[in-house]
């Protein structure tokens, strides 16, 4: 995961930071940290600034193990990366491997994290030099022949208030935002996850601030489609442990998601497990309506173990990395695996939120 700009969750500090507040026993993600914005090359691949922060998931339910769509791997090695989507060539765990050739965890870190494409995460509010941003990373995965999946994070009530608040100083500032960040796509192939928690978090605001969010969610969605061609857009579609996904597909079509997107994401930085979030995104798909082409993207990072008990969402034990990110599930309306939080960076408890942690990324590699 990279981050641009400023990061998630609080201002000032690394990336990811993950924080639960009374009440939030459902919410979907671990919310990135804030921290300086980068240099417009290179961006960091990782979400140093933006660490989505897991929220404290419920109790795990019993589902079936997720079904390998090839061959298994044996234990301690690293599927081959995708070479449709594109690794960004800085981020924190790529810089913790050059600097510990040695260190005996090295060789499975570099290999089943380091070598896998992440998403980079846009957390600042930049007018100015967002485009800029995102074009270093987009022309870069062009060259390469490959697909960035970018996250934008700067919709204003972010977290509504919470841990990772920040984002845009109002609905108009963001619209504006959402343009310059539209204006870098360039004319290839990229994934958007727009906005995580923005739809399945938004019942803290009134219901006069949530239509006006879902409204600038469905030009945000426009916006980017007629800016980039081949930019494929996914909406905010929460967790298999959150919503009905009867009350998410209709959140989801008030904002616009039947006809300004290509479909949902779901899981990000969270636990839950392929199968049981693949079954849920078909149900929101179904309910959503829509055209037949609506897909659903999900967050495989740390998903490899299912969901820790209820309660435990800061750095959790006995976690371990999911499905590698591939944009060739097997599965139908399921468009790809991917890894939008960075295995590795530390929700707040192993190590400084945001901040890439070895033991960390070695348990989960090893889990």
């Amino acid at each position: 995961m990279a981050v641009v700009a400023s990061a998630v969750v609080a201002a000032g500090t690394a990336a990811g930071v993950i924080s639960a507040v009374a009440g939030e026993e459902e919410r979907t993600t671990a919310r990135p940290d804030t921290t300086a914005s980068p240099t417009v090359a290179p961006l960091p691949a990782v979400p140093s600034p933006t660490a989505a922060s897991p929220s404290p998931p419920p109790a795990p339910t019993a589902s079936r193990a997720p079904r390998p769509s090839k061959k298994p791997m044996p234990r301690g090695a690293a599927a081959p990366p995708d070479g449709r989507l594109y690794r960004h060539p800085a981020s924190q765990v790529l810089d913790w491997v050059a600097g510990h050739r040695e260190d005996p965890r090295r060789p499975l870190i570099e290999t089943r994290i380091a070598a896998q494409p992440a998403a980079v995460w846009f957390a600042a509010h930049n007018p100015g030099t967002v485009t800029g941003q995102v074009r270093s990373v987009t022309a870069a995965a062009a060259r390469a022949g490959r697909t960035p999946v970018l996250v934008p994070y700067a919709i204003p009530g972010r977290d509504c208030g919470g841990a990772s608040q920040g984002g845009a100083p109002d609905l108009a500032a963001y619209d504006a935002w959402i343009r310059e960040f539209a204006a870098g796509l360039g004319s290839g192939p990229v994934i958007v996850i727009l906005e995580p928690d923005a739809i399945a978090l938004a019942d803290c605001l009134s219901s006069g601030d949530r239509a006006a969010r879902y409204a600038s969610l469905a030009r945000a969605g426009r916006t980017l489609h007629a800016a980039g061609p081949k930019t494929r857009v996914y909406f905010d579609g929460g967790h298999s442990g959150w919503h009905a996904a009867s009350k998410q597909a209709a959140a989801l079509r008030a904002a616009g998601a039947a006809s300004s997107s290509d479909g949902i994401f779901t899981n990000v930085s969270n636990f839950h497990r392929t199968a049981d979030e693949a079954g849920y995104a078909r149900r929101v798909l179904a309910a959503l309506g829509g055209p037949a082409r609506l897909g659903a993207v999900i967050d495989t990072s740390r998903n490899g173990n299912g969901p820790p008990r209820a309660g435990e969402w800061c750095d959790p034990a006995g976690r371990a990395l999911g499905r590698t990110p591939t944009t060739d599930t097997g599965e139908p309306r399921i468009d790809a695996y991917l890894w939008v939080k960075l295995p590795g960076e530390s929700d707040g408890c192993k190590g400084a939120a945001g901040s890439f942690t070895p033991d960390y990324a070695y348990q989960l590699a090893t889990g």
